[in-house]
């Protein structure tokens, strides 16, 4: 069984990040999440511009960027001039008043284009829009905090996108309390990959690569 593993860089140290980001690669992991929150559209900030560029420079692995922010398309090529091509980029469609303009731009820039799900969005509402994008991040906590209790009614939204990631052609991604039992439940049925913080990876005694090991072979 594949799934892909993320590191949430919010919880990274960043007293070292070079270090994080350099023992993260050696260690396997997937890609870096990058959380961008505005403090409007999420009551909180927390990676910026900066810290994306700066990450970016720093590996070769792919980036996710999730734009926790409001209005993306206002913003969104200052954040896709400093990625690189097959970069994801998730926007939230509740931020914007026409979200498939701002897909289009990911598209066009070479990006991947995704979106992000709140626990309180329906399916139905973003259904026409998970025909065009390729990646689809199900919050399964309110966003803009780390730490965040699980909801459990989330795992009936993700039941809805496996039966319909097939024809529509997208991944599924969880980010949000994301523990042992959450993966070994939903990465047998279909979903791609989980973004990992400080209940599985961060804040540990043993290595990331020891870390990512052991949850890759679902050893808890």
């Amino acid at each position: 069984m594949q799934f892909e593993l993320m590191a949430s860089m919010m919880c990274a140290n960043y007293g070292h990040l070079e270090k994080e980001v350099r023992d993260l690669e050696a260690g396997g992991i997937a890609s870096f999440h990058i959380d961008i929150m505005d403090g409007r559209y999420v009551p909180n900030y927390a990676m910026s511009l900066n810290d994306m560029r700066y990450i970016a420079g720093a590996t070769a692995k792919p980036l996710d960027v999730h734009l926790m922010v409001e209005h993306p398309n206002t913003r969104i090529g200052l954040f896709l001039q400093n990625l690189r091509p097959n970069d994801t980029v998730y926007i939230h469609p509740e931020a914007e008043y026409h979200p498939s303009t701002t897909l289009q731009a990911i598209i066009d820039a070479g990006m991947i284009p995704g979106i992000a799900i709140n626990p309180g969005t329906s399916v139905e509402t973003v259904m026409e829009m998970l025909r065009i994008v390729k990646k689809v991040l199900v919050m399964s906590v309110n966003p803009g905090n780390a730490g965040q209790m699980y909801l459990p009614y989330v795992g009936k939204k993700i039941i809805k996108l496996l039966a319909l990631k097939e024809d529509m052609d997208f991944e599924i991604y969880w980010d949000g309390a994301c523990s042992a039992d959450k993966i070994m439940e939903y990465a047998p049925k279909g979903v791609q990959g989980f973004v990992l913080g400080t209940t599985l990876l961060f804040g540990k005694e043993a290595s990331y690569g020891e870390t990512l090991q052991n949850i890759r072979e679902l050893r808890f």
